[in-house]
């Protein structure tokens, strides 16, 4: 019956209370977090109190239950991260194991003299399978399984996680700047930005932990076989001196006792260890390993025909069994044909697909050949895998993004691209060409990577010496296997496609002022907004015409300005025409008004604009240098003064790149033009400013003076 306390609530034991009780019971049982608390608990418990064989026998199977799963999930992963929480797991089993070691020997010691069931049925069985009735097999096989523990697995695996901890953080920096140059140019958005950077520190933190985590390993293979020792000489003596058995009672008794519990230790310790070694080594494998190594193996049908070769002649050798290496050697032969056969029918699938439709006959006017490209990318034969779409057509997709970058950093709006093969180049060449005109040259290993050391030292992976068609720099092209290993070591590691988009970057930027035709300059206008388009009607063409403002923007984009702010660059180009008339002096008329940006783009690291100064002297020379009036200005400085300058200019800039500085030559408004057309022949890269366009916010440093 149930009655009914002071507060109205239910007592006694009636259904309703037990089914409530049940219920919460279930409901802390399903949380995921009190079951690893109590296991815990209970190792701890295991370790202090004695429990009954029964009980062992129980934890011994989960024990070795639990290895095998350990094992098989670090076969069906595709990645180590898959499988992060591996270190808290081993941490966890390593204990349990020596848990149940200890709770063994206490049985063991304790009444290994009543027989070989003493420590449960699961030891003696172990025991008794396999030493055959002989305890020197027995200690001989339990010798070899701790050695093939201590000294190959858990040693290899251990070496591993060491060395993957060391590269991974070794190449968080190369990776995280490939990350940034991915988000920037546009192939990545923020929220995949944020993915990639957060995997890559799971990553080096996972490695870290595999290390740590590898000498839990390598030490409970060393108290294994302390706790054996510990078991026979103990038992023995036990057994001899307190329990008054004979020594070869106790020997036999106390010896497969402990044979089976080291057995019973050292198998799941040996699966764990074998899971441990496959997750460290399956960081540069794509899939699972059982797909990995099949596909793999498969790949390389000739191989195994020349394995089962070998296994025929075996077989023939005298003394040697024929029928295990013919056998073997029939296995490999069928698998070879299979394969062979796979292979030509994949061959001729593809070159069907490849065939393409009869193509029409067409009359082609005479005046599409008066067309020319002004961007065009010519591929030899083999390069055309980078516009596939088995490679997803990755080329084309990076030229999109870079149309957009150009678009956003410089308001350019870069033309379109024609992409298309070229029959007389060699296989692996590239052309770039402006307007019909070669204006760069490379070439590319359409199955291999480029990598480049960033710290200027030699290249230690094996590979194809190269120079890197852009920037020139040292580099080698080194197989696609090799990725992982290329970013642990800290090189730059760039993908073909990257390495041709790179290249037409920089010249595309070369030849920006070239590719601005009149008619890009008049879509710029009329691409401005409605509420700009009043000014635009004012200054355009009653002040300058469209002519004189291509001129202007050629100018500032020769010296990579961007022209996005249209708005301050017409008012600019409206007040300089209030007194002249020069494309050049409305220029830098202009640069004065976006001095802000201008200072923007050469801010340092550190917060300030690095400048070199002319001395007065040489503002002197200069400005003594100019001769002809107005517009007809041109410098006439002697050749010699004229070296001597080009002289100073390298070394002070040399001087200030070993330092650290990308310093810009700082010089009078009225001498900068000329300054910067010396300047660009042997320093393309080097900003020459005007004392006008330096902003009265930035901060400058003088680090320099000519």
């Amino acid at each position: 019956m149930t009655g009914r306390g002071p507060g109205g609530m239910p007592q006694g034991g009636g259904p309703g209370g037990g089914g409530g009780l049940l219920g919460r019971l279930g409901a802390m049982l399903g949380s995921a977090d009190l079951v690893v608390a109590l296991g815990m608990l209970g190792i701890l418990i295991v370790m202090i109190f004695p429990v009954p064989t029964w009980t062992l026998d129980l934890l011994l199977s989960m024990s070795i239950s639990l290895s095998v799963v350990i094992l098989l999930i670090t076969l069906f992963i595709q990645k180590p991260l898959d499988f992060s929480s591996f270190p808290t797991i081993l941490l966890v089993s390593t204990m349990f194991r020596l848990a149940l070691n200890i709770a063994s020997t206490r049985l063991i010691l304790s009444h290994g003299h009543e027989g070989t069931a003493a420590a449960g049925q699961v030891i003696e069985a172990f025991g008794q399978f396999v030493m055959g009735g002989n305890f020197l097999i027995g200690v001989v096989v339990f010798i070899i399984l701790v050695l093939i523990n201590f000294v190959v697995i858990t040693k290899g695996s251990g070496r591993i996680a060491e060395v993957s901890a060391r590269f991974s953080l070794d190449a968080m920096p190369g990776k995280q700047m490939a990350i940034d140059a991915d988000l920037s140019a546009g192939l990545i958005d923020e929220a995949a930005a944020r993915t990639r950077r957060k995997e890559l520190e799971d990553e080096s933190t996972f490695f870290g932990a595999m290390d740590g985590a590898a000498k839990f390993v390598r030490g409970d293979a060393i108290a294994g076989l302390l706790i054996t020792v510990i078991n026979v000489v103990g038992g023995i003596i036990i057994g001899t001196v307190q329990q008054g058995i004979t020594f070869n009672e106790a020997l036999r008794s106390y010896t497969l006792l402990t044979v089976g519990d080291g057995l019973v230790s050292q198998i799941p310790a040996l699966l764990i260890s074998t899971g441990a070694g496959l997750l460290v080594t399956k960081s540069g494998i794509i899939g699972t390993a059982d797909q990995a190594i099949i596909g793999q193996l498969g790949r390389y049908p000739k191989a195994l025909g020349v394995a089962a070769g070998l296994l025929l002649f075996m077989g023939l050798l005298p003394g040697i069994p024929t029928v295990p290496f013919w056998g073997f050697a029939v296995v490999l032969g069928f698998m070879t044909w299979r394969l062979m056969k796979r292979s030509q029918r994949l061959a001729v699938e593809a070159a069907e697909a490849d065939i393409p439709p009869p193509a029409v006959p067409m009359d082609e006017p005479i005046s599409s050949a008066l067309h020319i490209d002004l961007v065009r990318i010519e591929l030899g034969y083999g390069l055309l895998p980078l516009i596939s779409e088995e490679r997803g057509h990755r080329l084309t997709e990076q030229i999109k993004a870079l149309r957009r970058q150009i678009a956003g950093d410089l308001g350019f709006v870069m033309p379109a691209v024609r992409i298309q093969d070229n029959m007389q180049l060699p296989a692996n060449t590239y052309v770039l060409r402006v307007k019909e005109i070669e204006a760069g040259r490379g070439e590319l290993r359409p199955a291999m990577l480029l990598v480049m050391d960033p710290r200027g030292e030699p290249i230690s992976l094996p590979g194809e010496e190269t120079t890197e068609p852009t920037f020139g720099l040292p580099a080698k092209w080194v197989d696609e296997t090799r990725r992982e290993e290329a970013h642990f070591r800290g090189l730059t590691v760039v993908d073909p496609a990257t390495v041709l988009t790179t290249h037409l970057t920089e010249m595309v930027k070369e030849y920006m002022p070239e590719l601005l035709s009149r008619l890009e300059t008049q879509k710029l206008l009329d691409e401005l907004g409605p509420d700009h388009q009043k000014t635009v009607a004012e200054i355009v063409p009653s002040q300058i015409t469209v002519g004189g403002l291509q001129r202007v923007l050629q100018n500032l984009l020769r010296e990579r300005i961007s022209i996005r702010d249209m708005p301050t660059i017409l008012e600019g180009v409206s007040e300089a025409c209030s007194y002249t008339q020069s494309a050049m002096l409305i220029t830098e008329h202009v640069r004065a008004r976006l001095a802000r940006q201008i200072c923007a783009s050469v801010i340092s690291e550190q917060g300030y604009v690095p400048i070199v100064t002319l001395s007065p002297d040489w503002e002197h020379a200069f400005a003594e240098s100019l001769v002809g009036q107005g517009d007809e200005k041109q410098l006439a400085m002697a050749p010699t003064k004229l070296q001597e300058f080009i002289s100073r200019v390298r070394q002070s800039f040399e001087r200030q790149a070993m330092l650290g500085e990308t310093p810009v030559l700082l010089t009078s408004p009225m001498i900068r033009p000329y300054v910067r057309s010396i300047i660009e022949r042997f320093r393309p890269m080097t900003v020459v400013m005007s004392q006008n366009e330096i902003d009265s916010r930035a901060r400058i440093r003088t680090v320099a003076q000519i």
